[in-house]
């Protein structure tokens, strides 16, 4: 049925205040919470940080790029799911999905992959030294130029060394900036082919030209001397002035005592490679190293120091233990020259051919107990040149024409279980006893002196015309790092040839 109208009317408005009174009430509002989001950034090939990677997010929160530890922080970042995406330049861009939770820090671990799509640099250029040119030898710097690259600095090189007569590669540079690198005891008169590869930084590369260079004849380097480095000890040689320095030897063994035969075509040297001192041959230029004896070079206080070649450099003598023998230079022929005192053993020698005689030391149980005598080449007239004497007794060696000898004397007579030295004199002397000349105390054995207090001087051999001695200085505290020098026969001009080197030879 019909309302009347006034009743319409009022239901109406009864309605319509209701549902005015109902929207006026209060309506709950969710708070707005926040947490952090920290991390990392690596490259994917070496896991090292990346610096400068922009970091967004979804939804947009602050936009912040990683420190130079590849670390980066997102703080205010709204509670729930967050999208994170990380770019830089050459790298694929990696997007990270995170939780984030009221007053919570989360971290991630983002890695990061080279564009390998990138266009490959230019190839180096402009070798040094040119293509196909001669060089000196042993030590050659590589050098090389980049094309057409505005961030020279961002590209790496390999660069690989061929040697042509075997083939042999090595890598002379893997990964590095430089642009320059030293090609280190290459042979002498040989030809040699290197390569560089260029990198930029998405991972595309190029090549060099294969280019060559060959070294040139082996230098007339007349000194010898042994140096130990980085705990190695090695023969080297060199020419006065160090211009041509060549390592002789590269093993992890004791390569020592080197003598050039007078014929001047092979070196003699010791090795204890096969656990003992042995006697050994090589080209000048460290090749062909053959063995020639196989009883040791040893005995009392003589560690691979006593053996010396024949004049005419077809033989070579040596001592082990109590005798001494001499051998053809291939290791044929072996002859036992001479038998010791009783309770002696041989140590250092020479072998003149003025005369053709040898003179040698022998030494007791201790380094002090020293004598010298000659002997005939054959073995025969064994006699006494000179007698034990106070303080240490070392290093006879005949001058050219073989009338004199020169040999060293601890003048302070020290005397203690290790066989140091205070203060050894270079000494020479006629045959006979007469004429002894104190080389370290200056001109005639007067005060003089030109060997510094402290130290010794040891080792001593005639030049090769007869006017000088080279020989070794060494501080008297042991371990300590010697010196070759030269002086004339009347002690004066001392000149220093090398550092950190002892038991010279010079022909």
């Amino acid at each position: 049925m019909l309302l009347p109208t006034r009743f319409r009317m009022l239901w109406l408005l009864f309605g319509f205040c209701t549902l005015w009174l109902t929207s006026c009430e209060d309506t709950a509002v969710e708070p707005l919470l926040y947490g952090k989001v920290t991390g990392t950034v690596r490259d994917a090939r070496n896991n090292q940080p990346l610096a400068n990677v922009s970091i967004t997010s979804t939804p947009a929160t602050s936009s912040v790029v990683t420190d130079n530890q590849g670390n980066f922080e997102l703080t205010g970042v709204p509670t729930g799911r967050l999208t994170i995406v990380a770019t830089k330049a050459d790298y694929r861009s990696v997007t990270v999905a995170v939780t984030v939770e009221n007053e919570a820090s989360v971290a991630v671990a983002v890695v990061l992959e080279r564009n390998l799509s990138g266009t490959p640099p230019s190839a180096p250029n402009r070798p040094a030294p040119a293509d196909q040119a001669t060089v000196p030898g042993p030590d050659v710097k590589l050098e090389w130029h980049p094309v057409g690259n505005s961030q020279g600095d961002s590209l790496r090189y390999d660069v690989v060394l061929y040697q042509g007569t075997n083939g042999s590669a090595r890598n002379l540079l893997t990964n590095s900036r430089d642009t320059t690198v030293r090609a280190t005891q290459l042979s002498y008169n040989t030809a040699y082919f290197w390569q560089v590869t260029v990198r930029n930084t998405s991972g595309a590369s190029a090549r060099s030209p294969l280019w060559s260079f060959r070294t040139g004849p082996q230098p007339d380097n007349r000194y010898l001397f042994v140096r130990t480095e980085n705990g190695n000890t090695d023969i080297y040689s060199s020419n006065e002035t160090g211009s041509t320095l060549t390592r002789l030897t590269t093993s992890a063994f004791v390569e020592a005592n080197p003598q050039l035969s007078p014929n001047r075509d092979r070196i003699a040297y010791t090795s204890n490679a096969t656990g003992q001192f042995q006697l050994y041959t090589m080209n000048r230029d460290g090749s062909d190293a053959r063995q020639v004896t196989l009883q040791p070079v040893d005995g009392y206080f003589n560690q691979g120091i006593g053996y010396r070649w024949s004049p005419d450099g077809g033989q070579l003598i040596y001592s082990s233990y109590n005798k001494l023998y001499r051998i053809n230079r291939d290791g044929t022929g072996l002859v036992l020259l001479a038998t010791a005192p009783p309770d002696r053993h041989f140590r250092e020698m020479d072998w003149t051919g003025q005369g053709n005689r040898i003179v040698v030391q022998t030494v007791g149980v201790s380094i002090y107990d020293s004598e010298f005598y000659l002997l005939n080449t054959d073995g025969s007239n064994f006699t006494q040149l000179i007698g034990n004497l106070p303080g240490r007794l070392d290093s006879p060696s005949f001058s050219v024409d073989g009338q004199r000898i020169v040999y060293t004397r601890d003048v302070d007579a020290f005397n203690d279980g290790a066989g140091r030295q205070l203060n050894a004199h270079i000494f020479t002397q006629n045959l006979d006893g007469s004429g002894q000349i104190d080389v370290s105390s200056g001109s005639g054995g007067t005060a003089n002196s030109t060997k510094p207090l402290g130290f010794n001087d040891v080792l001593p051999h005639y030049s090769p015309d007869g006017a000088r001695i080279i020989f070794v200085q060494v501080n008297n505290v042991a371990q300590s790092v010697p010196e070759i020098f030269t002086v004339d026969l009347n002690g004066r001009n001392r000149v220093r040839l090398f550092e950190n080197a002892t038991m010279p030879d010079w022909k």
